[in-house]
């Protein structure tokens, strides 16, 4: 067997260099029993990271033992929280094991999540269930296989050690979770509100080298900055909202600056088209709901130009001019990468100036009907041929589809269906069935239903027949509730 140092690993951790007062250094807990419940190879390889030496080494994914040059921190940020402004959150059960360097030149974050308590807890016991960790995994792959800018799951694993939860007593686990970063909206929130400007001068430049070397050293570079976040942030919301998918906690502080999808705790997709729809088991007043994401995506960089101000020049009323300039743009650059985004899905020839009305006017013939989001795209390159038998049983009343087809047919790009296909896919993580991989693993100890879903959701396009994968939760299956897994 290669020896640990041989698992390719290669660590530079320039946070801990480079952040003083940012993290607190901490170890992960120690697991009693480290057991690797699921090991990615593919993204091993991708990393160049050898998976036999991984799966010999639990306790790096599980805690009590550290990859040779991990140097194990948890950071601190701040956060609204449903509206609501902590100016102290932080990882409370998380390590960030250190950056490592790809073969591609990458720079990488490997983090721990449910590894134990730390000084940020807040009265929380710092661990996770095997369930959660593994909708982190399930989820975050899924996304990857479609296109999504996500962090990545490396490696689910078992500690060995039972935790309690309203449930009942849990077998705990820890996701390793790979990110291009782990800088946070609230990352700049928590020195801004201290009033800490230097250590906010210092995470921006910072932030700037790491996500936006060009704009390293150059006039104007924090607006420059807040520039491309936009813009990551809206061509990523878009992609949430084509997908049908609700991240169900968009807080600052789950506001990664890579503009990558993170946190995956209360999320799900939805299936019959309504924008009102809601998973969250604390989102009661329906605030990150699947039709309000780009409105919190505007809300979340307006508190981060808050946090930038300190940093645009003594003139401060000019500053906030200016700050005020670039957000009122980002409604248009969300609308802007959406239509983008429903041209390809519809097959769109071209681009014309009326295609996002085209796309609103079949948002307006789905609601209130019932249509499975996913399984009405897909139908619809059968119906790009002519052929609207496998649409119409998804519409209680088809009658304003059947008005809407010619319009869109109009449009249509050569080869339309091809195209649509291959942006469209045939299976996604469907609640019920990730609700039953989860309870099979975690009561039954039985990994073989998720090891199936995610065999289809990592190829989500291909067609033929998919069923179950590819339909909607059976009658009966109810309104479907997550919980963020604390």
């Amino acid at each position: 067997m290669a020896a640990p140092q041989e698992a390719g690993f290669r660590f530079d951790n320039s946070w801990a260099r480079s952040l003083p007062g940012s993290f607190l250094p901490l170890p992960p807990d120690a697991a009693p029993q480290p057991q690797i419940v699921v090991l990615n190879h593919a993204l091993a390889a991708e990393l160049g990271l050898d998976a036999d030496v991984l799966a010999a080494n639990p306790g790096w994914f599980a805690g009590g033992s550290l990859p040779p040059g991990a140097e194990p921190i948890a950071l601190a940020y701040a956060g609204h929280q449903f509206g609501g402004f902590s100016p102290q959150l932080g990882d409370g059960r998380a390590h960030l094991l250190g950056e490592f360097i790809g073969p591609d030149g990458a720079r990488r974050d490997l983090q721990l999540k449910g590894s134990g308590r730390t000084p940020f807890s807040r009265g929380g016991d710092g661990k996770a269930a095997l369930g959660p960790m593994l909708r982190e995994y399930l989820i975050s792959e899924a996304m990857a296989a479609l296109g999504v800018p996500t962090t990545r799951s490396l490696a689910v694993a078992l500690t060995g050690e039972d935790i309690w939860r309203e449930a009942g007593r849990l077998p705990g686990a820890v996701v390793a979770r790979v990110a291009a970063s782990h800088i946070r909206v609230g990352s700049f929130q928590f020195f801004a509100a201290r009033g800490e400007v230097e250590k906010l001068r210092a995470l921006a430049e910072y932030a700037i080298a790491r996500h936006d070397p060009d704009l390293a050293g150059q006039d104007g570079r924090y607006l420059a900055f807040l520039d491309r976040v936009i813009d990551r942030q809206a061509r990523l919301i878009a992609h949430w909202m084509g997908l049908g998918f609700v991240h169900g906690v968009m807080n600052t502080d789950n506001m990664a600056l890579s503009g990558e999808t993170i946190d995956y705790g209360p999320c799900a997709f939805m299936e019959g088209y309504a924008p009102g729809t809601v998973f969250s088991s604390i989102d009661r007043q329906g605030r990150y709901a699947y039709a309000n994401q780009p409105l919190i995506l505007g809300w979340n960089l307006a508190r981060l130009a808050e946090a930038l101000l300190p940093l645009m020049g003594e003139d401060q009323e000019a500053a906030v001019a200016v700050l005020n300039t670039a957000l009122g743009g980002i409604a248009g650059r969300y609308r802007e990468a959406w239509v983008a985004l429903m041209r390809a899905k519809l097959g769109l020839a071209g681009a014309d100036a009326g295609d996002g009305d085209l796309a609103d006017a079949l948002l307006v013939a789905m609601a209130g009907q019932g249509a499975d989001w996913t399984l009405t795209f897909r139908r619809l390159a059968d119906a790009a041929a002519g052929d609207d038998s496998s649409l119409r049983p998804l519409f209680a009343d088809f009658t304003a589809m059947a008005e809407w087809l010619p319009r869109w047919r109009a449009r249509l790009a050569p080869e339309a269906a091809v195209l649509m296909r291959a942006v469209n896919p045939a299976v996604i993580p469907r609640n019920h069935l990730v609700e039953a991989a989860l309870t099979a693993a975690q009561e039954d100890g039985d990994i073989a239903p998720f090891r199936a879903l995610l065999a289809e959701v990592t190829d989500p396009y291909r067609d033929g027949a998919r069923e179950p994968f590819s339909l909607p939760a059976p009658q009966g299956f109810g309104d479907y509730i997550t919980f963020c897994g604390t």
